[in-house]
């Protein structure tokens, strides 16, 4: 017997052994963390979207000249001379920033204003309704970025008519002088707004929050 080949070969035999199961346990690890990655969940994430809901807006104001130069007239008085024109400029501006919109103006005579005082409205106002909104103009406006002015009358001015008599004016109190008095209105104009489709709800809905 060769007992040599007993003990070297077994040897070689069971280094070679280990050898093997070492790269099995390594090639079964690796394969391990291979899977493992696979399993992993996948995240991604995007950056918010942020939604801010705010408002629109819509301004005016309504100015004309103080013939006796204060800084805020609203009760104006004029001396009527038979067939003489007088300066009145009745201006109404859309403030910076408003949103669309139907634009009112309503003039309101006294009863006997006719009898001396005759003017013309300036053009891109239409009448809405003579017989049953009588005095009541309207424009529309789209929004605006910059004031946007829109005068009243044409050439900025009304006319005494050249019939009144001195015994007419004389007839005349302090309750009784012919009064001519203009109200502007906006109201929002939005075709998705369905409460108000026509400028006749627009101006229904003007009038009656005025009130």
């Amino acid at each position: 017997m060769k007992k040599g080949n007993a003990n070297g070969n077994g040897n070689v035999t069971k280094r070679t052994g280990v050898k093997i199961l070492v790269l099995c346990l390594s090639l079964t690890l690796i394969a391990a963390g291979a899977v493992g990655g696979t399993l992993a969940w996948l995240i991604s994430k995007t950056s918010p979207v942020v939604n801010t809901f705010t408002y629109g807006d819509i301004n005016i104001t309504l100015e004309e000249t103080d013939p006796e130069g204060n800084d805020d007239p609203t009760d104006n008085s004029y001396i009527m001379v038979p067939g003489n024109t007088i300066s009145k400029d009745p201006l109404v501006t859309v403030l910076a920033g408003s949103e669309a919109c139907w634009l009112f103006v309503k003039v309101d005579e006294s009863d006997n204003l006719g009898d001396f005082i005759e003017y013309t409205i300036a053009e891109g106002w239409v009448a809405l309704d003579e017989t049953n909104h009588p005095g009541v103009y309207y424009r529309e406006v789209d929004a605006v970025t910059e004031d946007t002015e829109f005068g009243v009358l044409q050439d900025d001015q009304v006319t005494v008519l050249a019939d009144v008599t001195k015994e007419m004016l004389n007839g005349l109190t302090a309750e009784t002088y012919p009064t001519l008095t203009f109200t502007a209105y906006a109201v929002q104009r939005d075709g998705n707004v369905e409460a108000i489709d026509t400028v006749a709800e627009a101006w229904e809905i003007a009038a009656a929050q005025s009130n």
